[in-house]
């Protein structure tokens, strides 16, 4: 039996069949570790949201994870760790604006790199993270 349960919550969009799954939990006594998926700006029908911007693109990324995590009972504050991946780094402060609105005062450890491009068209940034709950 596995040590742990893979899913795909019904508040946030179903990856492609047999591409991946949103969320991973691992049972740690009375505490669950939750690792999600990258997350990137896609609707209910998987078209990317927002276009070329970075605002809108992260607001739709942080509320997916958001979705994620009260499936299971968690919030930001429950993050221990975040890893970004930004299409241009150049726009990181767009970003970090987005960001800090959903992060408590005490930000989880993170990570923040640039990559070429993404699965996705046209995605600026895709975002997982990890938390226990």
């Amino acid at each position: 039996m596995p040590a742990f349960t893979l899913s795909n919550p019904d508040t946030v969009p179903t990856p492609r069949p047999g591409t991946y799954s949103n969320l991973a939990e691992i049972p740690l006594g009375d505490r669950t570790v939750l690792v999600l998926a990258g997350q990137v700006a896609l609707d209910a029908e998987r078209n990317l949201v927002g276009g070329d911007d970075m605002r809108a693109q992260t607001d739709c990324v942080f509320a997916i994870i958001e979705a994620i995590l009260t499936s299971r009972g968690a919030t930001f504050a429950d993050v221990v760790n975040i890893r970004t991946f930004l299409t241009d780094i150049g726009r990181i402060a767009e970003y970090g604006e987005v960001r800090n609105k959903y992060l408590p005062s005490t930000p989880p450890t993170g990570t923040t790199v640039e990559v070429s491009r993404l699965f996705i068209p046209g995605a600026l940034l895709e975002v997982e993270v990890t938390a226990i709950v």
